[in-house]
């Protein structure tokens, strides 16, 4: 029985010695291996933000302004005309105005940014200058995104007031549309730049309901004393 036993030992000790080694190397395989699958995950997963930041800062800019804009010109139309065909014609021709101003401003700006930063790359006459061209900001881009945000927000309001004959009702919707829109609009910014989407939002909030405040009340002023 002695023998048997001890035989058995003898079998199994050498599976058991290969299974060790097995697992052995397979751990140190695991090891050695994981930080390079690491670091080509890593590098994979990394994507430099800041690229978008030319033509996501018109199209923000163009959005929130195209929203902002034309539902403070609806509002400051309907604090003295309360006809829906007034309200709906001023917001169009805020929505064609404003999206052609947009777009040839930041076309403007843009290219003038674009003179500046070719010129001084010329002065430092580095070895870099390729890469750094395929960072430089594009006039066409800019203007494309701005007008054609402008022109999305701007339907917003448009919209929301172009089927509601009631006044109250229709101040109502368009309040109500602009503020989700402005929300909509602030995460999103804040999303495509991987930025903090709370604040963005509270802020886009907080400014357009500042402007259509501050434009409706004015008018209602002015026009309640003058006409």
């Amino acid at each position: 029985m002695a023998s048997s036993h001890s035989n058995n030992n003898h079998n199994s000790s050498p599976v058991n010695n290969k299974t060790k080694f097995v697992v052995s190397d397979l751990e140190q395989q695991q090891l050695s291996r994981d930080p390079e699958n690491e670091e080509e995950a890593n590098k994979k997963e990394e994507f430099d933000y800041s690229k978008r930041s030319q033509w996501l800062r018109a199209a923000v800019l163009g959005a929130n302004d195209g929203l902002v804009s034309t539902a403070a010109l609806m509002m400051g139309v309907g604090a003295v005309r309360e006809d829906m065909k007034a309200m709906v014609l001023s917001g169009f021709a805020g929505l064609v105005a404003g999206a052609c101003s947009m777009a040839i401003g930041e076309f403007v700006s843009v290219y003038s940014q674009l003179d500046i930063e070719i010129a001084q790359m010329k002065r430092r006459q580095q070895q870099e200058d390729e890469k750094e061209k395929k960072g430089l900001p594009n006039p066409l881009q800019a203007a494309a995104a701005s007008a054609f945000a402008f022109s999305v927000g701007a339907m917003v309001p448009l919209l929301a007031a172009s089927f509601v004959r009631d006044y109250k009702l229709r101040l109502g919707l368009i309040l109500g549309s602009v503020s989700f829109a402005l929300i909509l609009f602030g995460c999103l910014a804040a999303t495509l730049g991987k930025a903090p989407p709370f604040r963005s939002c509270v802020r886009v909030f907080l400014g357009g309901w500042l402007a259509m405040a501050i434009t409706f009340g004015l008018t209602k002023l002015i026009g309640s004393s003058v006409f």
